[in-house]
């Protein structure tokens, strides 16, 4: 393996391929077919081999059985690789490669520390008015840079019925409980019978306002989204659906009218990517991402930092990256078409927004800022006395007062907040 790693950094040259592509092989009733899809999913480099020539380091992997983290590539998704191009992104997104197994000092089992903020089983409750369910560890595509790669394809099924009866449960008795994400695996993967109970029990808890589901089938398995589907969504509106696009080749006629099917149906599509090492670190590729995602009425939401996950190091990018390339978006583009930039912070620290810094300086009543050019200009601040809240609360009788973290600092309820472990901190316990 050490002589291989010395080999990595090459250039790798595939010469022209003259195999039929997989979509040439397959009739159209069974290629459009979702289940058809699902069922045929590419699992073993064998399988790969006949429509693809491995790159040396898919055969040193490949030669190692040292592939801890599943593989499973829906036909689709395959079909769209370019067989000539060894910098293919959907290729370095699908096919694994010797560098997952090779050792990195700063990875993580759960670098976000899901496992500790989980009450019941299956079911992350980190911030206060939200949680985050997983019904099944499957995917119809497993993408090699998956944060969540130690519980994702671990079964390849949906989760057991008690598990998820045992996390609504948990939602029931929790009233602050506003939003529940739906993820997994992939939540789409699940028959439209099991979907409908499911969002049906969550339905009928009072103090839940949306839905989220979290799916990447628009890019990896479009045919998912079919009016059976669709029918079943519609009766438990409001529900969101947060998509995972990372290149513009994603973004294919079949993947645009999933698209389309969603948004015409009333269904706010939002996309979260990720920073990914070779694939979208260049300014001149997430442009185009962004323009041809809002092109197509889905709103870019999160471009996350690559996580610590093990097996993903050789993905990740420094965060100088990441604000480089939103520093060249911002004031180039459309508002709309800048995501927010996050880390989301290893120990359960949650999502961390991170941008470049546009304030150069502050004073009394003066704030001193910088636009996207190098223009510096003052802003003069108002005079400002602390407002009585029970003016607003008044006008929204429903409205909730916020008094965790930062916020309880800035209202004057405490003076100070810290962290939950330090040696200062377990002294004063004992």
């Amino acid at each position: 393996m050490e002589e291989f790693k010395s080999e990595l950094g090459k250039k790798q040259v595939i010469p022209k391929n003259r195999r039929r592509n997989i979509k040439e092989t397959i009739p159209p009733e069974d290629w459009n077919n979702w289940r058809w899809q699902l069922k045929h999913r590419i699992t073993s480099f064998e399988e790969i081999k006949k429509y693809l020539d491995l790159l040396p380091e898919e055969e040193a992997i490949d030669a190692s059985k040292n592939i801890s983290f599943r593989m499973a590539i829906t036909p689709y998704y395959l079909s769209l690789i370019d067989m000539n191009n060894p910098d293919d992104p959907i290729r370095m997104q699908s096919i694994p490669k010797i560098h997952e197994a090779l050792p990195n000092a700063f990875d993580m089992d759960d670098p976000l520390n899901e496992d500790t903020d989980s009450p019941v089983p299956g079911l992350t409750h980190r911030y206060p008015d939200r949680v985050l369910l997983l019904i099944t560890d499957q995917c119809s595509m497993y993408c090699r840079h998956c944060t969540r790669r130690r519980k994702a394809g671990e079964t390849d099924a949906p989760m057991p019925s008690e598990k998820i009866n045992q996390a609504i449960e948990y939602i029931k008795n929790n009233k602050e409980v506003r939003d529940v994400i739906l993820s997994g695996g992939d939540p789409f993967t699940l028959s439209e019978e099991r979907l409908d109970e499911i969002l049906s029990h969550l339905y009928q808890i009072e103090h839940v306002e949306i839905i989220r589901i979290g799916t990447r089938t628009p890019v990896v398995l479009p045919q998912r989204i079919n009016d059976s589907l669709l029918d079943i969504l519609k009766k438990y509106q409001p529900i969101w659906i947060n998509t995972h696009f990372n290149h513009p080749q994603e973004l294919t006629p079949e993947s645009r009218l999933a698209i389309a099917k969603l948004v015409n149906n009333g269904f706010p599509v939002s996309n979260q990517s990720v920073l990914l090492k070779g694939i979208n670190d260049h300014i001149d590729v997430m442009k185009e991402l962004l323009h041809k995602l809002v092109k197509n009425r889905v709103r870019p939401y999160y471009l996350y930092q690559c996580d610590l996950s093990k097996g993903i190091s050789h993905f990740r990018t420094p965060i100088s990256k990441g604000i480089e390339i939103v520093e060249s978006l911002r004031g180039h583009t459309s508002g709309l078409c800048i995501p927010t930039y996050v880390v989301d912070a290893p120990g359960g620290g949650g999502k961390i927004p991170v941008n470049p810094n546009y304030i150069i300086s502050m004073a009394p009543n003066r704030v001193v800022l910088r636009n996207f050019e190098g223009h510096i200009s003052v802003y003069t601040e108002p005079g400002y006395e602390k407002q009585n809240p029970k003016k607003y609360t008044g006008l929204c009788p429903e409205a909730k007062e916020s008094n965790d973290g930062i916020i309880s600092l800035i209202k004057g309820d405490i003076l100070s907040i810290g962290a939950h472990e330090s040696k200062r901190k377990n002294r004063n316990k004992k």
